[in-house]
């Protein structure tokens, strides 16, 4: 099979999209126009509840919930709405379970990820062609690489779940387990130790997994990251950025710093399809995603440092200490 055989071309959209929305009518105007020019045949809309302690956010959710019922194509429309408030992981997971109950594969977005018109041809298209590969586990929308093309396709295969704008099959999603039940044991294992030989970048997950096993960050998607290592999932990731995040800020859950380099990425056309020749995870991909998208690099200098001969050390010095 050849990088370019021939597959069907997508004559339109026809797959099912979820969108996650909350209490941001400005990004998710912008979304749902977006999601409008594509014309999915069925859309999925979550919302979860206002949090009672916040003044005025009832109006708001509700205000939310009124621009879903602009939707002007042939479309089947189900809503999961939510009375009281359930937290970022319970109603970002539970409506995601929701979804796959009635589909066997989809695309998700949340009300700040806006993405490029070819995102959504993109997402069937993997799709469609990896439905039955136990292999893959996901498709991202996000590309960290700074620019750098990674194999000769239009996307690689990276073990690193991005969520700002992704797909998946009901195949893989049953596997996740939001309370991360099986981390304990699994910490403790020879395959976690072989699947995060690199001991910086293992040092870093497992002080996340142990939180979030603990209940000391209330999110989802870190579970979902650990299931697909777990089973040693891939994610094909694109080779330029088709998803951008519009929501960072005051007002967002976690990304509230609007000073980051990833707010607001500009996105590219991926223009004529090219397939990897070969299903294998870009290893050096991975490296630079934790090193830099991750900022596992500053945790790595500490330790390169100790190991600089010491004629290295003093050229740093120079060069670096005493610039100017």
């Amino acid at each position: 099979m050849s990088a370019t055989d021939n597959l069907p071309v997508i004559q339109s959209f026809d797959t099912a999209v979820l969108f996650l929305v909350f209490n941001r009518p400005d990004t998710t105007r912008q979304v749902f126009e977006a999601i409008r020019q594509a014309k999915p045949p069925r859309l999925y809309v979550a919302s979860d509840g206002p949090r009672i302690d916040r003044q005025g956010e009832a109006e708001v959710v509700a205000e939310v919930r009124e621009i879903i019922k602009n939707i002007d194509w042939k479309c089947e429309v189900k809503t999961l709405f939510r009375d009281s408030n359930l937290g970022c992981k319970r109603a970002v997971s539970e409506a995601i379970t929701w979804f796959f109950e009635s589909e066997e594969c989809g695309i998700v977005l949340e009300d700040d990820c806006l993405p490029h018109p070819e995102f959504f041809s993109y997402c069937q298209e993997l799709l469609q062609r990896y439905a039955s590969d136990e292999r893959i586990w996901g498709v991202t929308g996000n590309n960290f690489q700074s620019g750098i093309v990674r194999g000769s396709g239009s996307y690689y295969f990276s073990k690193y779940f991005h969520c700002w704008g992704w797909a998946s099959w009901r195949r893989a999603w049953r596997s996740y387990d939001v309370s991360l039940s099986y981390w304990p044991e699994w910490s403790r294992s020879v395959d976690w130790i072989e699947k995060t030989p690199d001991s910086v970048e293992r040092a870093f997950w497992q002080n996340i997994f142990n939180k979030t096993y603990d209940g000391q960050i209330n999110t989802w998607d870190y579970q979902w990251t650990a299931c697909i290592w777990r089973y040693a999932g891939l994610v094909a990731t694109p080779n330029v950025n088709l998803v951008s995040n519009i929501g960072f800020g005051a007002g967002a859950t976690h990304t509230t710093s609007d000073a980051s380099q990833f707010a607001e990425m500009e996105v590219q056309s991926l223009g004529s399809m090219i397939h990897p020749v070969n299903i294998e995870r870009d290893v050096l991909a991975d490296r630079y995603t934790f090193d830099y998208h991750l900022e596992g690099a500053g945790l790595r200098f500490p330790y390169n440092l100790l190991r600089l001969p010491l004629r290295a050390l003093s050229y740093i010095n120079r060069k670096v200490f005493r610039a100017g």
